[in-house]
């Protein structure tokens, strides 16, 4: 699946926003923490997803922020394309999206698809959830998934060639499993 750069970065930045969510995740850790407790946790978000425009944010923004990444975390969980499609199409339209061309900051010319003075969580949803769209419209839904890791549920999209990817990170949950398996197969040899 060929996907451009800026689509790419909106993807990653949905997963995370997913991600910081300490509930609606199977096997999430008992007193896991809120990734945006706060406004400081919002901007450690925008900043390392590099989020473009967001600059003046407020505390308003942290609830509103919530606010879509729940809506995110509902697309994941959706039981049917046609249910991501209808949470989608709202989203998208709730942030007033505003497609237009821009090349900011050194990247060439991509589309933005919030409109100029946009809130972050607008941007978000906007941007967001046109890649989500992205990935509905060619057919890629089951793309979006949760690592089956019995303790993990963190979100992921599977960009791998066959689509055949199961955990969030290979090197910690994929890595962890296979490890346990090989030590339960070892002990049953041994007994």
């Amino acid at each position: 699946m060929l996907i451009n750069h800026d689509t790419r970065c909106a993807l990653d930045a949905v997963v995370d926003l997913v991600n910081t969510s300490a509930k609606g995740t199977e096997g999430s850790p008992a007193g896991a923490r809120d990734g945006l407790a706060d406004l400081a946790a919002l901007r450690r978000y925008v900043e390392r997803n590099d989020i473009s425009g967001a600059v003046d944010l407020r505390e308003r923004d942290v609830a509103a922020v919530r606010a879509v990444r729940d809506r995110f975390a509902q697309v994941f969980a959706a039981e049917d394309t046609t249910a991501a499609a209808a949470l989608l199409n709202a989203m998208v339209a709730e942030a007033g999206t505003t497609p237009r061309l821009t090349d900011h900051d050194g990247y060439d010319w991509h589309i933005h698809y919030f409109a100029p003075g946009a809130s972050v969580a607008e941007h978000l949803a906007a941007d967001g959830g046109m890649a989500l769209a992205f990935l509905v419209v060619a057919g890629e839904r089951e793309r979006l998934r949760r690592c089956e890791a019995p303790d993990c549920g963190r979100a992921f999209v599977d960009l791998s060639r066959n689509r055949s990817r199961r955990y969030c990170d290979g090197r910690t949950c994929g890595n962890r499993l296979h490890v346990a398996a090989y030590r339960a197969r070892r002990k049953e040899a041994a007994e």
